[in-house]
Parts: structure tokens; sequence; C-alpha cells
């Protein structure tokens, strides 16, 4: 008979030549013929590759529930197996039957919390959330750093929890870097901008995790300008002494591109192109999308072009990311034609929602209505993509531009969720463009009812009204906007000069070179 060294030897060499569920099987036929079907280091290794490398959750359940007294190892596999598939409904059963056991072998340990909590968040609630919590302190698990920081990130996922979150980390007996990066991570999410700086700023040591926090929290609340002076303070971190540790990643890319992007700082944006190629970095697809984006965003669609060909695996955000660069700017045949090469790369990738949206963008971009109407029914119909409000919105623009106010009406009235301020600006800029008062009127209602203080849309109403005579609605209309003491979003623009990006507003004095500008524009005034 075998040694049991060699026994596992052997076990372990037949789960490497397994490819399929069939070959599982006979080795679990043969350990059941050796007596080990109960056997808890067997069965862990069954599962666990039945798990990642099959990934059949269902024959994996099938060999736990067929073990009678199964151990936290094998809970623990089994729940870590559903968190990572999203099924986190089962994952919580399974965390419930296993907590009612009363086997001292079968009870709740640092490893398995993570995943229960992360499973409470996506499936279930804060109550949830709390109850664990109470379970992780009856169980003595409460001071392990790696339970305390699923439990802020936990709490951080619900913004009516935040204080919870904050007091379990002024608590922490151990606070490391992954604790102060999940609480600084979990105030970008929510908004709190400030509490989050302030919380970085403490940090007695910095990964580059952390970096990426704030930078991708700037970046995801609009605050571009500042994600990118956090980049240029990492690279020049990066230059001291602390050069390895905290050298930017892909990750700190794609968030700085992003945010390159959307303040239309081309140079910054081709000086981290470059420091890609520089330092090594992978140029991975994950990359090659920012970099589509950040060149498409800031009209340098030659570069974008450029990017998106030397990029060999390209996915279906690599496709979207092309299709959208042209339809911003207009080219609306040249994103159809990315498109047509998409599908006729085969069946390896499909489009999908924001497909459409550049699509439709292009179309309504183009004029093109015929093209438009069949995407939206290939959208709807070959591909059952139900239509969202950006859809709706591209649509109802395309139509209105082409002055087919009754068939936009028709899917106006025909959404399945209700019209938003888009639909129905876009509804009035077909109008206004198109003569068609009537309906104008009826939109701009609509847009004030909507937001009543935004003056923009009352001025529009009283134009309206000026162009049909309706004088006294117009004095109303004005009167109510006195009244209401309504706002005007001011127009804005933007320009890059020395990598830094001048914002100007409408009747905005406070650049700070603002009478040199005046004086200059008053001498260009006075040639003509």
């Amino acid at each position: 008979m075998a040694s049991p060294q060699n026994l596992n030897n052997h076990v372990l060499t037949l789960l490497e030549r397994c490819i399929h569920l069939n070959h599982l099987k006979q080795l679990q036929a043969f350990l059941i013929t050796l007596g080990h079907a109960q056997t808890h280091f067997y069965a862990f290794k069954l599962l666990r590759f039945c798990t990642l490398s099959l990934s059949n959750l269902s024959y994996a359940r099938f060999i736990f529930d067929h073990l009678e007294f199964p151990n936290v190892h094998l809970y623990t596999a089994m729940i870590t197996a559903y968190a990572s598939h999203s099924d986190h409904t089962s994952a919580l059963l399974l965390y419930r039957n296993m907590v009612r056991r009363p086997l001292p072998r079968s009870r709740p340990n640092q490893f398995i919390y993570p995943h229960v909590l992360k499973s409470c968040t996506q499936a279930v609630g804060l109550e949830s959330v709390r109850m664990v919590h109470s379970q992780v302190l009856k169980s003595g698990f409460g001071q392990h750093p790696v339970v305390q920081t699923s439990l802020l990130d936990a709490y951080l996922r619900f913004s009516s929890d935040v204080g919870s979150a904050r007091f379990l980390f002024d608590e922490m007996t151990e606070r490391n870097v992954v604790s102060w990066t999940a609480m600084i991570s979990g105030y970008m999410r929510l908004g709190q901008i400030g509490n989050a700086v302030l919380l970085f700023e403490e940090m007695p040591d910095r990964d580059v995790p952390s970096w990426n926090a704030v930078i991708a929290g700037y970046t995801q609340n609009g605050l571009f300008t500042e994600a990118i002076s956090l980049f240029r303070r990492m690279i020049f971190v990066e230059e001291g002494d602390q050069g390895r540790k905290n050298r930017p990643n892909q990750v700190t890319v794609v968030c700085s591109l992003s945010a390159c992007g959307h303040t239309g700082m081309l140079q910054l944006g081709k000086w981290i192109h470059g420091y890609v190629y520089r330092n090594g970095l992978v140029l991975s697809s994950f990359v090659s999308n920012a970099l589509v984006d950040m060149y498409g965003k800031c009209g340098s669609l030659k570069e974008a072009r450029k990017v998106f060909d030397r990029t060999l695996e390209r996915s279906l955000t690599s496709w979207n990311s092309m299709i959208n660069c042209f339809a911003l700017h207009g080219q609306s045949q040249n994103a159809i034609s990315v498109f047509e090469e998409m599908m006729a790369c085969g069946s390896d990738v499909e489009p999908d929602e924001v497909t459409f949206i550049g699509l439709l963008n292009a179309c309504t971009h183009g004029g093109l209505v015929e093209k438009g109407r069949l995407y939206f029914e290939m959208m709807t119909q070959n591909y059952g993509i139900e239509p969202e409000i950006e859809h709706y919105g591209c649509l109802v623009d395309l139509l209105g531009r082409a002055g087919q106010f009754e068939e936009a009406m028709e899917i106006v009235k025909g959404m399945r969720i209700e019209p938003d301020e888009v639909i129905w600006g876009s509804l009035l800029n077909g109008c206004k463009i198109h003569g068609r008062i009537d309906l104008a009127e009826f939109a701009a209602k609509k847009l004030i009812d909507m937001d009543p203080n935004n003056g923009g849309y009352g001025i529009m109403l009283a134009n309206i009204y000026g162009e049909l005579g309706k004088w006294d609605e117009v004095r109303k209309v004005r009167k109510v906007l006195k009244k209401q003491n309504a706002y005007k979003t001011p127009g804005c623009s933007w320009i890059e000069i020395d990598n830094q990006v001048h914002q100007f507003y409408s009747i905005d004095k406070t650049h700070p070179r603002t009478e040199e500008i005046y004086d200059i524009l008053e001498s260009l005034i006075s040639l003509y």
C-alpha cells in the first residue's frame, strides 16, 4: 500500500492532468475506493480544483454536501468561490449553516469574515454587516487587521454609516497602509473629498494604491486639475528617496490620462504616454484604451487611431473607445467604419449599450436618420439591449435635428423610463432649428418643471415667447426669474499653455492676468 506522502503526490499529479469534470470524477472515485471519501485534505483539493480550474460551483457544492463534518477550510473554500462568482446569496446561506453548526472545527475564522462581509454589502444590507460585526466580536477576531479592514470597507459601502467606519478606524490597534487606504477610498466613494485628503496627508507611510485612491477619487468626483496636481507630486516623490516604492503603475496612469482627457491637457497626456514607454510599464489593453480615450477627447484623432491600431488584443472597450472618439468629433463615417470593422472580426466581440451610444451619436452629428433608426432597431431586436436614457436622447436629438417631430414625440411617449432634461433639451434644440415654436414652448416648460431654479431654461422660454410676440408672457417669466433668484450656468472655456490649464468663465475677471488679457483684446478690436 502506498505511503500517505506518496498518495498525496500521486493525487496532486493526477489533478494537474485533469482538464474536464469527467477526469475529476474519476479521481474522486479512485479516492472513495481507497477509503478517503471523508478525508478533508483530498476533499479540499477536489473542491478548489472544481471552483478555480473548472468554474463548476454546482459540482463543488455536491462534493461539499457529501462531507459529514466539513472543517473551516472547506467552508472558506466554498464561501470564497460563491463570493468570487458574485453568488452572494449562496455565500451567506452557507455561512449561516456554518454558524449554526456547533462543531469547533467548523467555526468561522479571520479568513472567512472578509468574504462574508463582501457578500453582505452586495446582497443584503447594513443590518447584515452589523450582525456579522457582532459575531466577529463574539468569536474573538475583532482585533485581526484583515477583519478590521474588511469591516471598515463594508461600513463605507453605506453612506448612512460612515461614522461607524471612522469610529472603527480610530479604534484600530494596528493601522496598516491597507486600512488607511480603505478609509480614504471610502471617503472618496462617498464624495467626502476633504476628509479623504486630510487622512491621506496624515498617513505615516504611503504606497502606490494609497496614491491611486486619491488620484482616482479626484477623477471620479470631477476634480481633474487636483488629480493631475497629485500625479505630478507623486512623480516628484518617485524621483526622490522612495522612488521604487511609489512609482506610478497602470492604475495611476489610467486615472491621470482620464483627467487629462477631461481637461484637454494634450501635452501632459503625451508626456504620460512617453512615461509609460520610458519606465517599461506594460502597454496593456487597459492603458491603451485610456490613451485612445485621452487623445480622442483632446481632439488628436490621428494619435488615437495610431494607439488603437497598435493594440494587439482589442477588447470591446477598445472598439467602443475608438468609435466614441470619432463620434465625439463628428466623424460619423469613420465611427461607423470602426463598428463595421469590429463586426467583421467575428463573434469574439459583441456590441453592448456603450457601442450603440457611440453609433447613435455619430448618426446625430452626421444627420444619418436612416442609419440611426437601423442601429436603434439592431440594438433592441438583434442584441436584446434595453434602451437607456442616453439611447433615447441620441435618437430624439437625431430626429429633432432632422425636423421629424411627430416620430420624436412618439419615441418620447413610448419610453419605459421618465424623460429627463437631456430628452427635452434635445427636442427643444431641434424645435429652435426648424422654427417649431409651439413644441419648443412645450419642451421649455417641461425643463422648467424639472429644474425651476435653472435660469437658462427660463431665459429660453422668454425668448420663445418673444418670437411669438407674447410680450406679457415674457414679462411674467422674467418676473418669476427675478423673484426666484434663478441662476444660469456661465459659459466656460479653457486653454493649455506650458502644461497648465487656464479656465475662463463668461464675464469673469478672477484670472491673475485679466488686465493684460483685456488690454490685448481691446487692441485687437481697435484694428477693425
